[in-house]
């Protein structure tokens, strides 16, 4: 772990901070002991103390004097002011680029990082249930507030229900690639801001910063919360990037189809799967997807008779000629570069569980569930922290000819 995280810049200005003051307690040894906090799962601080105070070992690795024993330890007053200075600007600036970095070298060494990417928000209830009566009051948390998200799901008899979920807290938003499960960037809100407006801000702040990494995406896949037009045409027009995002049912006249403008017998749903109606019975029949054609801007489509080999009463009367072409102008979230009836999207979309799978590990592995941050900068600080250890330990284990324990944080290294 240590070998493979890219924190040298990061430990040179801590030293530099620290200059000729008190040294009892060496940056780097702390900094050692917060990773190793990490990577052994201790939720807080006092926890990681605890454990550095009965391991002579651990106290080796990272770095503490051994002659000094336990004593070397540092107090839980000197972890709460190496982690404020974690804060400080110029320092959480070299802690992003620690982040960045390895992310960078995700896309150096592991074939195809980045071309499948997918964004997901996860909310993170805050240790304290509600704010503080003053800004002084350290106890009480300030920066959070409450979310809600709601769960649409079928039960057991095809019943469709809805389910609810509420925290105190803040959400972080994810952007990760879909076949490694890694990150390639994040950033943390207050808990009731809308995910799609934060996620559009994080496309353009790496278009201005990182633009290799949009320029590497083939195609972005999230859940239904992000089913918005601008978003749609940000990752599309902009950076040629094809969205598989769920949509969700805003048509409000009750309608299930509507009808293609310049046809009098095709017919499309509000989750873009294209219809004929015969003009002789009335059947109506899922027309065969034939490819995008990027050129025109056009989603192609032929006849299910001609395609499926359907016997078609209709046939002779049927104003249309084998194939049709819709332009995604016709409705952008409806009609997307890879359309939505088709094997492919479905592929695509299926992929979007690793973000779930992400939220999981941090919940379990990386102590999320019983973490005890207060305040949106402490998190932030955090997350940086933990993205990074799991970064690090993926490409650790992929150097060492262990890609299939790239996740893993259990197993050694041989």
């Amino acid at each position: 772990m240590l070998e493979n995280l890219p924190d040298e810049e990061l430990m040179q200005q801590l030293e530099q901070r620290r200059g000729r003051g008190r040294n009892e307690y060496p940056v780097r040894a702390m900094w050692n002991s917060l990773v190793a906090g990490i990577v052994f799962q201790h939720p807080s601080i006092e926890q990681l103390r605890r454990e550095l105070l009965r391991n002579g070992q651990l106290r080796d690795l990272c770095g503490f004097d051994p002659t000094r024993g336990s004593d070397a330890v540092p107090s839980a007053s000197a972890y709460s002011r190496f982690l404020s200075t974690l804060r400080k600007r110029s320092i959480r600036e070299a802690l992003v680029r620690v982040f960045t970095s390895l992310v960078d070298q995700c896309y150096r060494e592991l074939p195809g990082f980045g071309r499948r990417l997918g964004a997901d928000g996860k909310g993170i209830a805050s240790v304290a249930r509600r704010r503080g009566k003053g800004a002084g009051d350290r106890r009480g948390e300030h920066d959070a507030d409450w979310g809600c998200h709601e769960y649409v799901y079928q039960n057991e008899r095809g019943e469709v229900q809805k389910s609810v979920k509420k925290w105190f807290g803040f959400t972080v938003h994810l952007l990760a690639d879909t076949e490694y499960e890694l990150p390639v960037a994040f950033t943390v809100s207050r808990a009731s801001k809308h995910e799609v407006p934060v996620m559009r801000k994080l496309i353009r702040s790496l278009d201005r910063h990182r633009p290799h990494i949009l320029k590497a995406a083939e195609v972005f896949t999230a859940d239904r919360g992000y089913d918005d037009g601008t978003l749609i045409d940000l990752l599309w027009h902009e950076h040629r990037i094809k969205p598989v995002i769920d949509i969700r049912n805003l048509w409000k006249d009750g309608e299930e189809t509507k009808l293609v403008a310049g046809t009098p017998n095709v017919v499309y749903d509000y989750q873009g799967t294209v219809s004929c109606v015969c003009m002789a019975t009335g059947t109506q029949r899922e027309m065969a997807y034939r490819g995008f054609e990027e050129k025109r801007g056009t989603l192609k489509y032929g006849c299910p008779a001609v395609h499926y080999g359907y016997e078609c009463a209709g046939k002779a009367s049927c104003p249309l000629a084998s194939c049709i072409r819709i332009p995604l102008s016709t409705d952008r979230r409806v009609f997307t570069p890879l359309a939505r009836s088709s094997y492919r999207w479905k592929r695509e979309y299926a992929k979007r569980t690793a973000l779930e799978r992400i939220h999981s590990r941090l919940d379990r592995s990386f102590s999320l569930e019983l973490h005890t941050i207060r305040g949106q900068e402490k998190l932030s600080v955090h997350l940086t922290l933990v993205f990074s250890v799991m970064s690090a330990l993926a490409l650790g284990r992929v150097r060492e000819n262990q890609p299939n324990q790239m996740r893993s944080l259990v197993r050694p290294a041989a």
